[in-house]
């Protein structure tokens, strides 16, 4: 099959066009789905559907299939997909040490983080991405806000150069780690909840174990706070779990800083914050080998926009 695939391929010419379609393609198998690709690429499914129609023509091959089993990868998109990274990173390579050579910083630098960072008191990313823009204006530089796993696995992969998110210590042996902040998250219900109007004395972990619990997809029946919760929805996105939560039906945790706006407005309760409560610290993860200097930049600028307490 490889041989085949090689044969096909041999007669096409890499221009812009191509390239942006491998792009997509790209983006819909790290994503699980065209469905799920649709915000990180900015499209409609349709205008998905109809990029990876021109692919699949441009290389004479059937990439992946959809149905009632979901996305799924043929062997020979398998293969494409594993070739078009190592070409994305061989372009980056490129486009980096060219910009080295001449003396300023170039290319394209992928860039992933978990949603809900607008309202963090503890780090001021937008400052931090202003201050890379300055530093390296030539950069093109790519955003994706994403779940950890994908973050992760993303890393892992090559389809982010840098990324920031919670619990990397299984990617530590291979990439930098650096601390960059803690952030607080609380337990809360919506107005209308069972337990919206109870005193917090009354919020025993029996009575919360036994309302609908909605969590984040990475933490998946997890005990949290010594609480087993009866994990009843989940969600990757701190969005989503505040949909969940303003439905009236759930109760869930969320960063303090996010849910703090609902709660000023009475739509979002707190609930037992003595007890209820934990924090994830976040990393800035990149290459431990070689990482291009656009990465380390945008690390600096990240660490240096942490709000320190006065």
């Amino acid at each position: 099959m490889i041989n085949k695939v090689r044969h096909r391929v041999l007669n096409l010419s890499l221009g812009d066009a191509e390239l942006r379609l491998l792009r997509v393609f790209a983006s819909v198998v790290q994503h699980g789905g065209f469905s799920a690709a649709q915000s990180a690429l900015g499209m409609t499914q349709a205008t998905i559907s109809t990029h990876m129609r021109h692919l699949e023509e441009r290389l004479s091959l059937r990439l992946c299939s959809r149905g009632r089993g979901g996305f799924l990868l043929t062997d020979e998109g398998r293969l494409v997909y594993d070739a078009a990274l190592e070409l994305f990173g061989s372009l980056e390579k490129f486009q980096s040490r060219i910009g080295e050579a001449q003396g300023e910083l170039t290319g394209n630098l992928s860039f992933g983080t978990v949603d809900a960072m607008i309202t963090n008191r503890d780090l001021d990313l937008q400052g931090a991405l202003a201050a890379f823009h300055r530093a390296a204006p030539r950069v093109h530089l790519e955003i994706d806000v994403a779940a950890p796993q994908v973050l992760h696995q993303g890393l892992l992969n090559g389809s982010y150069q840098i990324v920031l998110m919670p619990s990397v210590g299984s990617v530590t042996p291979h990439f930098r780690a650096q601390p960059v902040f803690s952030e607080v998250q609380k337990l809360y219900c919506a107005e209308g909840h069972a337990l919206f109007a109870l005193p917090d004395a009354e919020l025993t972990d029996d009575r919360l174990s036994a309302q609908p619990f909605a969590g984040r997809t990475y933490m998946l029946n997890e005990t949290i706070c010594g609480v087993n919760f009866t994990w009843a929805a989940a969600t990757p996105h701190m969005e989503g779990t505040l949909l969940l939560l303003l439905s009236g039906a759930y109760i869930g945790f969320l960063p303090d800083h996010y849910a703090d706006e609902w709660v000023r407005t009475g739509r979002l309760r707190v609930l037992a914050p003595e007890r209820m409560v934990f924090e994830d610290m976040f990393h800035i993860a990149y290459p431990r080998n070689k990482p291009s200097r656009a990465a380390e930049t945008l690390a600096q600028t990240i660490t240096e926009s942490v709000r320190r307490p006065h």
